[in-house]
């Protein structure tokens, strides 16, 4: 079976993220099963336009817009059994140029997020997303990766048996991760795109209220340097490691004593689980969606109402250790039900019935 994914970047593009990362994990699975899995995204200057990896193939052409235009392109170029197009706030409309099934996949709704793309773009922005997709794609089977976005799928009015949840997988912790030295400081640690939406701002106003604690920020993005002038007055209290190498990102998250996700919206929170992984339970917001399904509230974690919520919930982690091992013994048994070979194998059942085979 042929199948084209459609994503408008893939996980070696310097904004990428955890979507692009949940798209990928499914096509070297269904790539693996046999199937030819080709990826079609935006180029950048960092990847060539043609390449090979892990039995996807990636065609990389268009920008940050002519990237759909591409998209849709391929789709005629190819002639794919099954087209998964992605939502990153716009789909491809794919379903228009082709009579094959497409699969939506949307990982949560963009509202809180189309503010960023300023007045007119976010309006025309908001309309696609939330009036003329549904529309177009009615009928059509979604996958989305929580409760949360589900809900927020519906009220858009998506019908809820065209509705799929798969959630994220995980990567395994790699084998050897690096012990980092003893600082004497207790640390703190958010994964995240470096964005707006992602309110890196509420973890460096977290340890600003903290003595002896630090904040790692792992991650990059666009809005880096705004983040780097607001640390400026906590000087050594935040650290910006940047992208890093899978085992260091594992040993700063070891390391931490609590995460920190204060996304204004995840449709999952993938750095939740990897956090986890190792016992650190996180704290983030209840609005964001998705988080109220990685969180297990009280359990691994800790949901919260406001930034002032989030201080006081750090806080009281540190300092009540045992109340902290627990979560994180929690936490690190919820991981474990996670992995990309369920998430795969899940996604290919879906085609599986939506094509026939």
């Amino acid at each position: 079976m042929k199948i084209l994914l459609l994503c408008w970047r893939d996980s070696t593009h310097p904004q990428g993220g955890g979507s692009e990362r949940y798209l990928e994990r499914v096509g070297e699975y269904l790539a693996a099963q046999g199937h030819e899995v080709i990826y079609r995204t935006a180029g950048h200057t960092d990847a060539r336009h043609h390449s090979t990896r892990d039995g996807i193939r990636f065609e990389r052409a268009g920008g940050k817009y002519t990237v759909y235009l591409a998209g849709l392109l391929g789709v005629l170029k190819h002639r794919p059994d099954v087209v998964v197009d992605t939502q990153n706030g716009i789909p491809f409309f794919a379903k228009l140029v082709t009579r094959k099934p497409v699969i939506l996949l949307t990982h949560h709704c963009h509202r809180e997020q189309w503010p960023v793309a300023g007045p007119v773009l976010s309006k025309v922005g908001w309309f696609l997303e939330s009036k003329l997709a549904p529309r177009v794609y009615r009928g059509s089977p979604y996958v989305t990766v929580s409760e949360a976005s589900a809900a927020d799928l519906i009220d858009l009015g998506v019908r809820a048996d065209d509705i799929t949840i798969i959630e994220n997988g995980v990567d395994p912790v790699p084998e050897h991760v690096p012990a980092l030295s003893n600082d004497g400081l207790t640390h703190v640690v958010t994964l995240s795109r470096l964005v707006p939406h992602k309110h890196i701002e509420d973890a460096m106003d977290t340890v600003a209220r903290l003595d002896g604690v630090v904040l790692d920020v792992i991650g990059s993005g666009w809005w880096e340097d705004r983040l780097r002038e607001y640390a400026k007055p906590l000087g050594s209290k935040v650290i910006f490691h940047g992208q890093v190498t899978e085992d260091y990102k594992h040993a700063l998250l070891a390391r931490a004593a609590v995460h920190l996700m204060p996304s204004a919206k995840e449709g999952w929170g993938l750095a939740v689980i990897e956090a986890a992984q190792h016992g650190v339970p996180s704290i983030g917001y209840r609005s964001a969606g998705g988080l109220r399904d990685s969180i297990r509230d009280g359990e691994t974690g800790v949901l919260v109402e406001s930034r002032e919520q989030m201080i006081e919930a750090t806080k009281s982690l540190i300092d009540d250790a045992p109340r902290r091992a627990r979560m994180g013994s929690n936490a690190k048994k919820w991981s474990s039900q996670f992995s990309w070979e369920k998430t795969g194998a899940r996604f290919a059942q879906l085609i599986e019935k939506v094509t026939g085979a």
